[in-house]
């Protein structure tokens, strides 16, 4: 991360100053940012319980070209390890909080799960359709739309620590959406690339996708066993699991796997093999929640609402739309899936958060052009400003959801 280029008096203005503060030092000003970010965030939960990671995305804004300008958003480019290693922290972390088998023995919760990802990216699909979106550019974002945002449900969870079906099910249909919306992308990419390309080509590509990313995962969460033995108990434990989280993500982005699918899959295999001798942290201890305020500060600078005023259509098409493609999905597989009618209204309003994870995780920079040459503006600034408003306010809707409406949360 670097700060703006100072005005040409910035070198001798105060640090309190605005001119002084964009032109201190990089790690400086990152470090001025989570000191802000931690206190604004605390004050605002004690005073109106905001959720801190609304807080912590609202420093970055302000501090972003939307307020101060302190922060560029293309530069935020050089700080990505980082803000990758803080989301790869939190998927691992949900990887071994969700239960496949369950999906075994509830085929209704398997096909909710594939059923409230694939109605929500259709709905927004055709709503864009319908308002003349290009079918490429809609489809992309309906992709997109597809995923809940992992990065906040897992904060929300640090936070209001909620127990019950809701709650393990927002994790189950978290991980299982945002690897669908993954997996899809894969195509999109391929198909942009090469138009008329081979299926074959394609099927095999996503095959060596999928069965690389596990067997990579699957590789990690037993080489945690393996070398958990030893040190188990320890004050070391954090920094080995954090260790292999590097490992893990590095090689799948070397090999051009999916580092997300790969994490969920190292995490439950590590969970199904440990069982209750894994000992995960939130975070992977204090190292990883520093990551995560930095992660929530940087996706607060890459908040945008340019052009809101004229596409404002197509953002109402997306969030509406894909609220109730997963309202819908829910709602009639709730009774057979064993959920009630207010649990499966929590459930709804729990998913709502949006997430650009899938595509974070799977591009070098921040700049979405870049991943998506052949998507028309429109349609990428509308994905980008609905991503914004339901990334923003996620944190309220899943709060609201646990603690309000399934009555969950045993937090503050």
């Amino acid at each position: 991360m670097t700060l703006l280029t100072p005005f040409p008096n910035a070198a001798s203005a105060p640090l309190w100053t605005l001119e002084g503060l964009r032109s201190a030092d990089p790690v400086l000003g990152l470090a001025l940012l989570m000191l802000v970010a931690v206190v604004l965030a605390e004050a605002l939960h004690r005073g109106t319980r905001l959720p801190r990671a609304c807080g912590h995305m609202l420093v970055g804004a302000l501090a972003s070209p939307l307020v101060f300008r302190l922060l560029d958003r293309n530069e935020l480019n050089a700080w990505k390890p980082l803000i990758d290693l803080a989301i790869a922290v939190l998927v691992f972390e949900l990887g071994t909080r969700i239960r496949p088998r369950w999906l075994i023995d509830n085929a209704w919760l398997a096909l909710t799960c594939v059923f409230e990802a694939l109605l929500a990216g259709l709905a927004v699909t055709f709503s864009l359709i319908a308002l003349g979106a290009p079918m490429f550019s809609a489809a992309v974002t309906g992709t997109v739309a597809m995923s809940t945002s992992a990065v906040i449900v897992m904060a929300v969870l640090h936070e209001s620590r909620p127990r019950g079906q809701v709650t393990e099910r927002l994790l189950m249909m978290t991980a299982v959406n945002s690897v669908l919306a993954m997996l899809a992308l894969k195509v999109w990419h391929v198909v942009a690339a090469a138009p008329g390309s081979d299926p074959i080509a394609t099927a095999t590509s996503a095959m060596y996708l999928v069965s690389g990313s596990f067997l990579l995962g699957a590789v990690c969460g037993l080489l945690l066993e393996l070398l958990s033995r030893r040190i188990r108990g320890t004050s070391a434990m954090p920094v080995l699991q954090i260790a292999l989280v590097i490992i893990a993500s590095m090689l799948a982005v070397q090999w051009t796997l999916s580092p997300l699918l790969a994490l969920l899959v190292a995490g439950m295999v590590a969970r199904a093999r440990m069982r209750h001798g894994l000992t995960v942290e939130p975070q992977l201890g204090s190292a990883g929640a520093a990551l995560g305020i930095v992660l929530f500060i940087c996706l607060g600078v890459l908040l945008t609402v340019d052009h809101l005023l004229s596409l404002w259509p197509w953002v109402v098409a997306i969030i509406v739309a894909r609220m109730l493609g997963k309202a819908v999905a829910v709602a009639v597989l709730a009774r057979p899936s064993g959920l009630g009618w207010q649990q499966a209204s929590a459930l709804v309003l729990a998913l709502q958060p949006m997430s650009s994870l899938a595509v974070l995780l799977a591009a070098d920079t921040f700049d979405w052009a870049s991943q998506f040459p052949t998507m028309e503006r429109p349609a990428l600034q509308a994905l980008l400003v609905a991503t914004t408003l339901m990334q923003l306010s996620g944190p309220l809707w899943t709060t609201l959801a646990l603690k309000i409406v399934a009555r969950e949360s045993n937090g503050e």
